[in-house]
């Protein structure tokens, strides 16, 4: 009976039980909940990257980022102007109290904001650049420099930009303003031939400068991946794929791929790819995510680019994501008869440092397909030393095509050999001494700043006289004298500045651009990078140096404008949302216009003020 009471108290306690639970609302299953789940991003993946990141996910972050900001520089010799729209004019001086110009406890300088902004050999500019997709922190940039609109400075030479922050998105100023990306500073370098690439223009824009190397980022800008299909499990699988690949380094935070939900991942560039972000971000897409047998991968993709040349740039960038262990895969390939094949394979060999590829690229630096000589060139770039890469690559500087000797002379320059000879004009730019047989000038634009001479025995053509800058610049050498007389007035009014050189062309360079000092008492003129380039011009172009003068094509400017087209089509972000938001990231990466999420990015302004004629009676070779 006991046992009876038991068993009937515990079906009635379990029936009141069962009633009482029976009072709890239950969730209506028709009403959404807070955040649904959205639907597959479809994906058109060629085969040869079925398996890879690329397959999987869709890569925000991938583009470089356009930032802008007002900025303020100093030293223009009564060429800037004292007038700016008056809310542009308000931050500058915001942002020199923000620095501390004018704090009387800030020893060392006597200046105040107001008296800097009054005077004529200051100017407000507007600062712009671009970074590269993904970039580390500190990473350095070249830095795009014009007169802001509504001022008067009529020149922008000579100029030093002092710190300015770059920010993302629309030029603003006040609370307004997106988080600042990156800062830039330094001496301003005025293209003294025309804008653009048409060499023969008849107008120099001294509005308009940059500054080599000036920029640099202050944040890092992740990598973002979004899931096609959202899936925790695997999205931790292609994150442990990446950091597979790519394992922390010492000096790295946290690991390279971090999933931050089934929806999206989360890349840093590792810092050993600091310099190659662009090139990270492309082999982290070609990345396989189900590693089996390396070779049997590799030996996959190689039958895949033989029967689909047109897939060969995929199929080097996969083999490269592979790693080392795919080389005995793609060795047969390096003489494969057919051009796309062959060269991928020797890409992918030269990028894993393959020291079989040597021979079949010098091959085809020497006398291969015209396209392809000075891209087999930079292959060998950053492989190991190897006496034979630069030994073969020196007779190259002698080549008839200028592309292809200036292709050689990089590569050799960037490698260290000796046979370039390396000469510092103080901290301002480099002179680099390149002994061929064709006599050549050719003048950087971008990163570091260096006037390259070709030639042995380069030197001005002698007797001469040349007057130019409206009489300010002035070279003379009467028969029968061994050396060049040069006279050079700073500016209108100042002292002049006269002394003999050497002819030889590097000697002159050095002696246009030095600046004497008690450590450094040898004569000089002091000149700026870009006047002096300018004077080397004008002596080419009167015929007083033989050969070709060549200018590095200005790319900053077409970059910047393409990247501010592509930023009005594609959203960023990271610039806007809660990163921990995946559904505002993906909808904005499945190409859907979400209305308040995508900033509107300007193509950059066109600068004002009157422009300097300059008729050339030379061509210039643009490149």
């Amino acid at each position: 009976m006991r046992h009876l009471r038991t068993c009937l108290n515990i079906t009635l306690l379990a029936m009141v039980t069962f009633g009482a639970c029976s009072n709890i609302e239950k969730a209506d299953p028709s009403v959404a909940t807070k955040r649904a789940t959205r639907p597959p991003i479809p994906l058109d993946v060629d085969p040869i990257m079925r398996g890879t990141v690329a397959s999987e996910t869709v890569v925000t972050g991938y583009q470089p980022v356009v930032v802008r900001g007002y900025g303020f520089v100093t030293g223009l010799k009564g060429t800037g102007s004292k007038t700016a729209p008056a809310e542009v004019r308000q931050y500058i001086l915001r942002e020199m109290a923000r620095r501390g110009v004018g704090d009387p406890n800030n020893q060392g300088q006597s200046w105040q904001p107001e008296q800097l902004l009054s005077s004529e050999d200051s100017a407000i500019v507007i600062v712009e650049a671009l970074i590269p997709a993904g970039a580390p922190k500190s990473t350095k940039f070249d830095v795009r420099v014009y007169a802001a609109p509504g001022t008067a400075t009529t020149s922008l030479e000579g100029g030093n930009l002092w710190t300015t922050d770059l920010r993302p998105g629309v030029l603003l100023v006040g609370s307004k303003e997106a988080q600042m990306l990156a800062q830039a500073k330094g001496p301003i370098v005025i293209n003294p031939f025309a804008d653009g690439s048409e060499a023969n223009s008849a107008t120099i824009n001294r509005l308009s400068g940059r500054v080599l190397n000036g920029g640099i980022s202050t944040k890092e800008l992740p990598i973002k991946l979004v899931m096609a299909t959202p899936s925790h499990s695997r999205a931790r699988l292609i994150a442990s794929a990446i950091n597979s690949n790519y394992p922390r380094e010492p000096t790295q935070r946290g690991e390279t791929a971090q999933g931050m939900s089934g929806e999206l991942i989360k890349v840093s560039v590792p810092p050993s790819w600091k310099d190659r972000s662009d090139h990270f971000v492309d082999l982290l897409r070609h990345t396989s995510v189900n590693v089996g047998p390396i070779d049997a991968t590799a030996a996959g993709i190689a039958k895949a680019v033989v029967n689909n040349p047109g897939a060969a740039k995929a199929a080097a960038m996969r083999w490269e994501a592979l790693g080392r262990k795919s080389i005995s895969s793609i060795r047969p390939l390096y003489d494969y008869p057919e051009e796309q094949p062959r060269f991928a394979a020797l890409e992918a060999g030269a990028n894993l440092d393959d020291a079989l590829v040597v021979p079949h690229l010098l091959a085809i630096a020497t006398s291969g397909s015209a396209e392809l000589r000075a891209p087999a060139i930079k292959l060998l770039q950053r492989m190991s030393i190897n006496p034979a890469v630069d030994v073969g690559l020196r007779p190259i500087l002698n080549d008839s095509d200028i592309d292809v000797r200036l292709a050689a002379y990089e590569v050799l320059r960037s490698r260290g050999d000796p046979i370039i000879q390396r000469r510092a004009v103080g901290k301002k730019f480099y002179i680099d001494i390149v002994p061929s047989t064709i006599p050549m000038i050719y003048v950087k634009q971008s990163g570091e700043p260096t006037v390259a001479i070709f030639g042995e025995s380069f030197q001005v053509k002698m007797p001469m006289t040349l007057r130019t800058w409206n009489g300010r610049l002035m070279f003379k050498a009467d028969p029968g004298k061994s050396e060049l007389e040069v006279f050079f007035r700073p500016t209108e009014g100042a002292q002049p500045l006269v002394d003999d050189v050497q002819p030889d062309i590097a000697e002159v360079a050095r002696f246009l651009g030095h600046s004497m000092d008690p450590a450094h008492p040898a004569p000089g003129m002091s000149m700026t990078y870009s006047q002096v380039i300018g004077a080397l011009h004008a002596l080419w172009e009167g015929g007083f140096i033989p050969g070709v003068f060549k200018v590095e094509q200005d790319r900053i400017l077409a970059a910047i404008a393409k990247a501010g087209a592509e930023a009005e089509r594609t959203d960023r972000p990271e610039f806007i949302e809660d990163e921990t938001d995946p559904n505002a990231v993906s909808a904005a990466t499945a190409g859907v216009v979400v209305p308040g999420l995508t900033p509107t990015v300007p193509a950059p302004a066109n600068s004002t003020g009157q422009l300097d004629p300059n008729a050339p009676r030379r061509d210039t070779v643009p490149r």
